[in-house]
């Protein structure tokens, strides 16, 4: 029942932020890193052991082999096609284990980052329509954390089947043999060659959806939690009638003009001292998520260009699947920048619309304070080499097709 339980709680029935982080915790922890502080127990020990196998399994296949078919191999028989292909799959496979050294390399920090995170949930009462709203959006954040899942699953599947489906043996990549294991068709050669890129393609899948994953819950917290707090904003002036109609309920004096507008503007006081700590933590959240991801995002990009050149130069009839792989990691990460500045944005929309004409001077100038800062974009950076957003993701594309058609009249001939 524990079993059942705990794969239940990667639905969509299970969405609070202390969960979802757990799903992607509970997975990395298989790569050997801990994100979690709750976990005290440490890594378990089999992953020390299972770990350094897969992990020698992966560099064997998609590092050293490829070397040597880039540099030694295809000069020897004067296949550049074949060489492009090989690299483009190389550096597709090595987003994975870089962006899990750079997060291995800052993992305290990314703790004490879900450490802040998991505080600010522990303040929210679990019965206020704050919170509710926050589920709300968190279960958009973790629908589409399964779909980029999904279909990165979906595309390892099809890449380990399509041998396997196919008549007749054949390997995970013709055209691209590991290094000692020729005739790479013939026993037992076959069979290693399949089980270590089997080993090697699951490794870089977990990663890249897990690595990711993290990434978009804790951006996607953040921007759940301004859209949350923007839809507070704009009911602040009504919940403070609604609170100076239980107060008229409870005391039978009478309640002159300007004491009902004390009484509304205190409570309306109060409530914006609170949204003003929410802000300011998600801001502070946001920033050093940045910080800590940046490495791993400005490295993925550059692998990711380098790979989709490498891949059009290599034909997309040789290369197909491994395009939408790089269009998905690039994408999922851009999206999730555009979120929470879509967020960003909302929330500033929503503190003008508070009906904040009705507060006194002192509120009206908090008030105008948290409109000011709203007004600078939440901005999620590649490594400070550009804001993640959809736009990037066009001219990531751009950049990537111009420099394939500069390229490929050299490399046909």
């Amino acid at each position: 029942m524990k079993i059942v339980t705990a794969i239940r709680k990667f639905g969509l029935e299970y969405c609070d932020f202390p969960t979802m982080l757990w799903n992607v915790a509970v997975m990395l922890r298989v790569a050997t890193l801990n994100v979690d502080p709750r976990h005290k127990k440490g890594i378990p020990f089999i992953y020390y052991i299972t770990g350094p196998i897969i992990v020698c399994c992966f560099y064997y296949a998609y590092c050293f082999s490829t070397l040597w078919f880039v540099f030694v191999r295809s000069r020897e028989t004067n296949d550049i096609v074949s060489a492009m292909v090989a690299f483009s799959i190389s550096l597709c496979t090595e987003i994975g284990p870089t962006k899990l050294l750079f997060l291995i390399l800052n993992r305290k920090q990314i703790r004490s980052l879900v450490e802040k995170c998991l505080e600010l949930n522990s303040h929210l009462m679990p019965d206020s329509r704050f919170y509710k709203n926050l589920l709300k959006q968190m279960r958009t954040v973790k629908k589409r954390f399964i779909l980029y899942g999904s279909l990165n699953i979906m595309n390892g599947v099809v890449y380990i089947s399509q041998p396997l489906l196919t008549p007749g043996r054949h390997v995970l990549n013709e055209n691209f043999p590991f290094y000692g294991l020729e005739p790479v068709l013939e026993t037992p050669y076959y069979e290693i060659s399949f089980v270590v890129g089997f080993i090697s393609t699951c490794y870089v899948l977990h990663l890249t959806i897990n690595i990711t994953g993290l990434l978009v819950i804790l951006t996607g917290y953040t921007e759940s939690q301004m859209i949350s707090l923007g839809l507070e904003f704009q009911e602040l002036w009504n919940d403070a009638n609604k609170h100076y109609q239980e107060i008229v309920l409870t005391d039978n004096s009478s309640v002159t003009v300007n004491k009902e507008n004390a009484i509304k503007n205190a409570y309306v006081k109060r409530q914006l001292r609170n949204m003003i700590n929410i802000h300011t933590a998600n801001i502070q959240i946001l920033r050093q998520t940045e910080r800590a991801f940046r490495g791993a995002l400005a490295a993925e990009f550059v692998l990711l260009i380098l790979s989709l050149i490498a891949e059009l130069l290599g034909g997309l009839e040789n290369t197909y699947i491994q395009i939408p792989y790089g269009f998905a990691l690039v994408g999922m990460d851009c999206l999730a920048g555009q979120r929470v500045l879509d967020a960003g944005v909302a929330f500033e929309e929503a503190v003008y619309d508070s009906k904040w004409e009705n507060f006194n001077a002192e509120n009206m100038r908090t008030v105008w304070m948290i409109l000011i800062n709203s007004q600078r974009p939440l901005n999620l950076s590649a490594g400070g080499l550009a804001n993640l957003n959809l736009g990037i993701l066009m001219t990531f594309a751009r950049s990537a097709y111009s420099a394939y058609t500069a390229l490929s009249s050299h490399v046909k001939h």
